[in-house]
């Protein structure tokens, strides 16, 4: 008997082992199967111009109607249409009454010498901007060879960077070269007779006055890369910047808080 109740429960055990077994096959198929069904979905959502990926990175360089700028740009997948964005950006604006002169030589008229200068240029204008936005995509690549169109859109903090711009001039009593910037009613800075030319590019960093601000952006990108874990682009847009005190860069000119552009630039980076 108890030769046979033992039997009985090593039938039963070497059974339940045997269900869990095939439960556990089926269940690591199934989840293979799942695996695999996705990765095909994604692969047909790649081929028919979806972009697919985890996350991005790129740089850029923008030319823009008032200056110019370099940035750097990271985003994180949401869905298929959406990526949420954050950007760096540094550059610089310059008024539109900005010319370049040359000096010419008393001795020798029409020759030039020292460093090209803007006449009655007071401060270079720098700006460093951290925004956050969206990246959404209006339409795919259609295939690997196509191009997708995203529409970008955010805002966020600006600092503005006022440096003292410096020239060179030959004083009228010592006949000394003296590098100078602009002081009030100041009729030396303002004597192109006496200009040398523009003082090094370093001068004045240390005097930098910062100014905060905030900014908003849209814009248009168009991604050409050949393939989708790269990023080869051209971006189009529009900028407003919004800052605490008025940002002088010219001695005639009309200081003014807000500022409105367009840019355009190229971009490359990575997906992954």
């Amino acid at each position: 008997m108890k030769k046979l109740i033992v039997l009985v429960i090593g039938f039963v055990s070497i059974s339940y082992l045997a269900n869990a077994q095939t439960e556990q096959k089926l269940s690591r198929k199934e989840r293979i199967n799942q695996r695999r069904e996705k990765i095909n979905q994604l692969i047909k959502q790649e081929e028919e111009g979806a972009l697919i990926y985890h996350k991005q990175s790129l740089f850029g360089f923008n030319l823009n109607t008032d200056g110019w700028k370099v940035n750097y740009e990271h985003g994180k997948y949401k869905t298929i249409t959406k990526t949420n964005i954050w950007w760096l950006e540094l550059g610089e604006r310059k008024d539109r009454k900005e010319e370049k002169l040359s000096s010419s030589s008393n001795i020798y008229p029409g020759l030039s010498f020292g460093n090209p200068f803007v006449f009655g240029k007071q401060n270079n204008f720098y700006y460093f901007k951290f925004g956050l936005g969206n990246q959404i995509l209006i339409g795919g690549k259609g295939n690997k060879n196509g191009v997708a169109v995203s529409f970008i859109y955010g805002g966020g903090l600006s600092l503005g960077m006022l440096k003292p711009y410096y020239i060179q001039i030959q004083d009228p009593n010592s006949g000394q070269y003296q590098d100078i910037k602009y002081a009030n009613n100041d009729s030396i800075f303002l004597n192109p007779a006496l200009i040398v030319g523009a003082s090094p590019f370093g001068k004045g960093f240390g005097e930098m006055k910062f100014v905060p601000g905030a900014h908003i952006k849209t814009a248009l990108r168009f991604d050409y890369g050949r393939y989708n874990e790269t990023i080869s682009a051209i971006e189009v847009g529009i900028n407003f910047e919004y800052y605490s005190d008025k940002m002088p860069m010219m001695v005639m000119g009309n200081p003014q808080r807000a500022f409105f552009d367009a840019h355009i630039g190229i971009e490359f980076g990575k997906r992954k």
